[in-house]
């Protein structure tokens, strides 16, 4: 059979096939473009290679490795609570434990979204909707993502105001180009000679909360993260459940590019209390911690009523 034959039209929506594949939960939308290249990937029956074709996926036939694939499968999501130790991948090269191992009884091809390295902990969303996880991990969904950060010894008040406004970090690449964070929301959670904060970013590059605070001169200790978007951390380490129908709809919200706005714009930056609050929380809880209230405004005094002499005055004669 020829490769990249004329494909008969078809009528309906017509989509790039490594999003087809991506959006199907079988592989990511990078992976999909080298099965394509490899010329793996057949659409009714016709060996398909080039990057910019399309297909109906609720009308053809599409195959990879000559197996049909479920262009609309039954979507799933879930939170998952990773324990320290694990690797946020389906697989891994070193053998290490990875966070699908206790997905292990759900049918179809899940995949976790996001990253959290291996010696952090906490809420990761775990799914087979591809075109869900691509909009998530885009950079200009700027979807906010909270966490419970130890560290080691006591930052200064100016040195917390620095993260909170972007501070320049390393990339882990050849040719040490570094690049500035986006603002943080950063507060004091609990105080002590290893303090813990709690960060919100609205971008996650690799290891970046561990860079931030060594650019500052200070050790992370512990990274939990406790909230993605509108979802809160609320099972124990290495447990899951399933997502609510609520929960799914606010989730799709988060990840409307532009709905969100940057944690702390450098200008309204402020460093973090010094204090702890008066209803401190348990850092391995997540709970939040009440905040306090703000007085309303005074409501704008309305310029008193002319008289009706002083209307009479004013008048044309």
């Amino acid at each position: 059979m020829k490769p990249d034959a004329q494909l008969p039209e078809t009528r309906g929506t017509q989509e790039r096939l490594q999003k087809i594949l991506a959006a199907a939960g079988l592989t990511s939308r990078r992976k999909a473009e080298t099965l394509i290249l490899e010329g793996r990937v057949q659409v009714n029956g016709q060996v398909v290679t080039q990057l910019g074709a399309k297909a109906d996926p609720a009308r053809d036939a599409i195959r990879v490795d000559g197996k049909r694939i479920r262009t609309s499968p039954e979507l799933r999501y879930f939170l998952f609570n990773k324990p320290k130790g694990h690797v946020a991948t389906a697989s891994d090269p070193q053998g290490r434990p990875t966070v699908m191992d206790a997905f292990a009884n759900v049918r179809g091809r899940m995949f976790p979204v996001g990253r959290l390295d291996y010696h952090s902990e906490g809420l990761l969303l775990v799914t087979n909707d591809g075109a869900l996880a691509n909009t998530l991990t885009r950079a200009a969904s700027h979807v906010e993502k909270t966490y419970l950060v130890k560290v080691s010894g006591v930052p200064t008040a100016a040195a917390i105001e620095r993260l909170s406004r972007g501070i320049s970090i390393p990339l882990e690449e050849p040719g040490g180009r570094r690049i500035r964070t986006a603002p943080a929301k950063i507060r004091l959670f609990r105080s002590g000679e290893n303090p813990w904060y709690e960060v919100t970013l609205i971008e996650g590059r690799n290891r970046q909360i561990r860079k931030m605070f060594e650019e500052i001169g200070h050790h992370v200790e512990k990274i939990r993260r406790t909230g993605y978007g509108s979802l809160v951390l609320d099972v124990p380490p290495g447990e899951y459940r399933e997502l609510t129908v609520a929960e799914i709809t606010s989730l799709r919200r988060d990840a409307r590019p532009g709905k969100s706005k940057p944690a702390a714009p450098p200008h309204a930056a402020k460093p973090a209390p010094q204090q702890p609050s008066t209803r401190p929380a348990s850092p391995r809880s997540g709970k939040p911690v009440a905040q306090r209230s703000v007085k309303p405004a005074a409501p704008r005094s309305r310029p008193a009523k002319a008289s009706s002499r002083e209307k009479r005055s004013t008048r044309r004669p």
